[in-house]
């Protein structure tokens, strides 16, 4: 039976003895926003209109709060002082469909979700949808799945509104209180639902979507509704650097192969016609499609080539190269960033989408800021444009080498798990088992050869846990770190690695058999990703997901253990709504507060960051802290 109350005394009533409680809000633009489009998905653009609660299968409740038609709810005051309770309140479990949406903006009025919380859209995309795939994003909204589970089909957004915003329908209209009180309704449907699936086929899951998913998606809505704040200034500025930069380059271009067309990565037809055809170059790398490839690795090539063949057009290859890199910068980072400035706080609110991966570690879109170059990796300084507000300051915690520390635990090497827990450096030990020298040279920077065999040793680790050959160690160690290895050095690398972590051997050995038995690997938590192809007769696509094997238990655990600090962290935020919650971008959480709390937060994070994250977790976890006014200016802030 679906309804509509208008008392808090009607909503106590139904709420009472509940412990498990499925809601959702309706919203609507505000005054200035009416004609923009989506502005009802901004939490700073629209506000609630009103929200359905539902406590049994079929059964649910409309509570009206701003609606431009018809009777609206008593006493609002009272009535949201009381829910700030109720969605705290560890005795009952909030559930709701897109649990991130609500979280902002319930954040907007002071109000921080705690647990026992659930994201009945996160469960979905943790559950198949054949026999070897799980659930994407896309596949999950309640349009989709309550007609695939329930046989039912619910009515959409227009049908029910007719082109009006949901505040100008009247709330005691049947059709009103149907489309308002059957989300929550669904949601709670799917709420059981999804958990019997859990409880029989993956009750691992069940505990990741309780205890990681659904606290992580109310910080996903908190962050989303801080947003970033940017130096618009800035911004305009480097667009004006980086447009001549671009011109100045493309001129010099041009003056080397005439008015050939380049467009605006270099790649036309064109281009690779006058190197290809007219200058009779080799064609270094094909595509799939067998056609000559000009990514930025056949680039790199064909400029080694003209090194010792062709040295006159050296240069052409060093402007072509520049020309792309600035022409990313200015696309992805300045144009990119500055079409998604929010109109109503002047900053980004990237979509952050804890489920985007198969390991479980973060993506984001609208921008995309998991790819933001770090401080000093770019000439423009992309990270400045993120810039603390008058009397704020930015602090960033930052996991210092988390899936190492994870593969450490894993492979249970005595070498590694010493060096963590005596606080040395893994890089300097990796430097001296690769090249048998003694420890004290791998840490002396005035060594021979110091830098390049610090550098070859990072790849190292961040490589071999993960099954690298070879070949691949030499191809990362050119095309990302410009050395140029042997490949027979490669293999002396990491054969005298494996040499001298063997339990490392040992554990990619186990992990794989394992898997192959299997046909899925694991986090440490149960977080499953499927790999039919472990078993196939082709060597690319076996030794794939070999590689796959081994990756996800590190990475994905990495990615469990930060969402488990993530999880502290909002238990915390009700007693410190100075601290906002930014950004996360790879291991790393952003955050703006005061200036004068700096040395509070820092110790909360830190606590909530290190914590043990499981019993049986045996290394030292360390969260390294950073602050400064600008994002690309941050400092390193001792203990």
């Amino acid at each position: 039976m679906y309804k509509y109350i208008l008392t808090l005394n009607e909503l106590k009533d139904y709420l009472s003895g509940a412990q498990t409680v499925a809601f959702d809000f309706e919203t609507a633009p505000d005054e200035p926003y009416r004609l923009e489009g989506k502005a009802a998905l901004d939490a700073h653009k629209s506000h609630i209109a009103g929200i359905s609660f539902s406590v049994a299968e079929g059964d649910a409740v409309y509570l009206p709060i701003a609606h431009r038609n018809g009777s609206n709810a008593e006493n609002l005051t009272e009535i949201w002082n009381w829910l700030s309770g109720f969605f705290a309140d560890p005795a009952v479990t909030k559930v709701a469909h897109n649990l991130a949406f609500e979280s902002a903006f319930l954040f907007a009025r002071g109000i921080v979700v705690q647990e026992p919380c659930y994201d009945t859209i996160a469960a979905a995309q943790l559950i198949y949808k054949n026999e070897t795939d799980f659930r994407t994003l896309g596949e999950c909204g309640l349009k989709t799945l309550v007609p695939e589970y329930f046989h039912e089909e619910l009515p959409t957004f227009s049908e029910v509104t007719g082109g009006r915003h949901f505040d100008e329908l009247n709330p005691r209209d049947e059709a009103t209180i149907r489309y308002a009180c059957a989300d929550s309704d669904y949601a709670l449907r799917l709420y059981y639902l999804l958990n019997n699936w859990f409880d029989r086929f993956l009750p691992k899951h069940r505990f990741i979507i309780e205890k990681i998913e659904s606290p992580t998606a109310v910080y996903v809505g908190i962050m989303r509704y801080n947003g970033l704040p940017v130096d618009r200034e800035l911004m305009e500025q480097k667009k004006r650097e980086a447009t001549e930069k671009i011109a100045a380059i493309k001129s010099e271009i041009v003056f080397i192969i005439g008015d050939i067309a380049i467009g605006a990565n270099a790649s036309t037809a064109a281009f690779k016609r006058y190197l290809f055809d007219h200058l009779k170059l080799p064609k270094m790398k094909m595509t799939i499609k067998e056609r000559e490839a000009l990514d930025d690795e056949a680039i790199i090539l064909l400029k080694e080539w003209c090194v010792e063949n062709r040295p006159e057009l050296v240069k052409l290859f060093d402007l072509v190269q520049e020309y792309r890199r600035w022409g990313k910068v200015k696309s992805t980072y300045i144009d990119g960033y500055m079409k998604y400035i929010n109109t109503a706080t002047g900053r980004l609110h990237p979509d952050m989408l804890p489920l985007a991966t198969e390991t479980g570690r973060f993506a984001s879109k609208n921008p995309n800021c998991q790819n933001m170059p770090r401080a000093g990796a770019d000439d423009v300084g992309v990270r400045n444009f993120i810039t603390a507000p008058e009397g704020k300051i930015l602090l960033s915690l930052d996991f210092s080498q988390i899936e190492l520390r994870v593969g450490a635990f894993y492979c249970k090497d005595e070498k590694m798990l010493e060096t963590y827990r005596s606080g040395g450096d893994i890089h300097a030990l990796t430097t001296a088992v690769i090249y048998k020298i003694p420890l004290e040279q791998a840490v002396d920077k005035n060594a021979p050869n110091y830098k390049e065999r610090r550098t070859i040793a990072k790849n190292c680790n961040f490589g071999t846990f993960f099954g690298l050959f070879p070949k691949g160690l030499q191809k990362t160690l050119k095309f990302k770190a410009g050395l140029d290895v042997s490949l027979v050095e490669c293999e002396n690398i990491i054969r005298n690695l494996k040499m001298g972590y063997p339990r490392l051997q040992r554990w990619q050995e186990e992990i794989k058999t394992r898997a192959k038995f299997r046909k899925y690997t694991e986090t440490w938590l149960g977080r499953r990703r499927n790999i039919p192809q472990i078993i196939s007769s082709d060597w690319n696509k076996r030794s794939f997901a070999e590689r796959v094997a081994m990756n996800t238990p590190i990475q994905g655990t990495a990615a469990d253990i930060l969402k488990l600090a993530i999880g502290r962290i909002i238990k915390g935020l009700p007693d410190r709504p100075w601290l906002l919650p930014l950004l996360q971008i790879h291991d790393e959480l952003v955050f703006e507060l005061p200036e004068n709390m700096l040395d509070e937060a820092i110790i909360f994070i830190k606590n909530c960051m290190e914590m043990k994250p499981f019993e049986a977790f045996s290394v030292p976890i360390v969260a390294e802290a950073a602050a400064g006014h600008r994002f690309g200016e941050m400092h390193e802030l001792g203990e």
